[in-house]
């Protein structure tokens, strides 16, 4: 039988590019999107699709039930993907957008997670991929809210790893570096939510350089296909033990690299610089 897997953040970039390619692997794939409206759009595309939003509890016990329904009752894999960004420094995220965040990037996966788990618990075996970051490694400045919502998935991936291997279920990281998404674009749409830049101390900042940064993006910037994700994501789900982490894209390692061997001060120098 075909192994099952639940994918979240599946209307485009890494999740979309996950579901299609695992479907034609032969995996029954459940899809996982925020909007109706996508969900049509990817049965369309041949994938069963679902509705779950990790800021809305209802959704996700109505989409787990969705999907539970649709695998018959088992679930081989949770990739649990999809998050955005409050771009801005932390002075200005008001604790009303940190909330939303955090509801967004792990509350609402945890919510999801521990659905999972019941079911792998009584199948006896399953595996979580939770899709994490290069700022899960290092902080980098005026990404604090995202960077924080990262280092603690990371945190609590690395505690639940170590609670889930009494019950046959592998817990794993996957750590993108920059991949050619439209994370760009979710994240102006957070930042005009939730920044009142005009109002801030740093005003002056965001005129000279901060706006133009969020809004153009560093011309030239290498970035990675969503593929390389992937390939990360059928390595740890199809190996018979698979590592604790996979890195995806070179900024990830160097910056596993910078964290290990360098002091935080000269750390904060070189991000600084960027």
């Amino acid at each position: 039988m075909a192994k099952s897997i639940l994918i979240t953040g599946c209307s485009t970039g890494i999740g979309n590019d996950a579901a299609h390619t695992l479907a034609a692997r032969g995996w029954q794939v459940v899809a996982s999107v925020r909007k109706a409206g996508d969900v049509a759009r990817l049965t369309e595309e041949g994938l069963t699709a679902v509705r779950i939003d990790y800021e809305d509890p209802q959704s996700i016990a109505e989409g787990f039930a969705a999907a539970m329904q649709a695998t018959d009752g088992k679930l081989d894999a949770l990739f649990n993907n999809g998050a955005y960004a409050i771009p801005g420094p932390l002075e200005d995220i008001t604790p009303e957008a940190l909330r939303a965040i955090f509801e967004a990037n792990l509350i609402g996966w945890h919510d999801l997670t521990r659905q999972a788990i019941t079911v792998m618990r009584r199948q006896g075996s399953g595996r979580i991929v939770n899709c994490s970051s290069v700022l899960g490694l290092v902080g980098v400045r005026w990404r604090g809210a995202y960077v924080a919502t990262k280092f603690a998935l990371e945190g609590m991936t690395d505690v639940l790893r170590q609670e889930m291997a009494d019950a046959g279920i592998d817990v794993v990281l996957i750590e993108p570096g920059p991949i050619d998404t439209p994370f760009r674009d979710n994240a102006i749409r957070q930042f005009e939510k939730w920044i009142d830049w005009k109002e801030s101390a740093r005003a002056d900042q965001y005129r000279e350089g901060l706006l133009d940064q969020l809004y153009t993006g560093t011309p030239g910037a290498a970035q990675w296909p969503p593929s390389a994700v992937t390939r990360s994501l059928i390595r740890a789900l199809e190996a018979r033990r698979p590592k604790a982490r996979y890195m995806v894209t070179t900024p990830t390692t160097a910056a596993a690299l910078m964290r290990r061997a360098l002091p935080a001060r000269l750390i904060d120098r070189i991000l600084s610089s960027r």
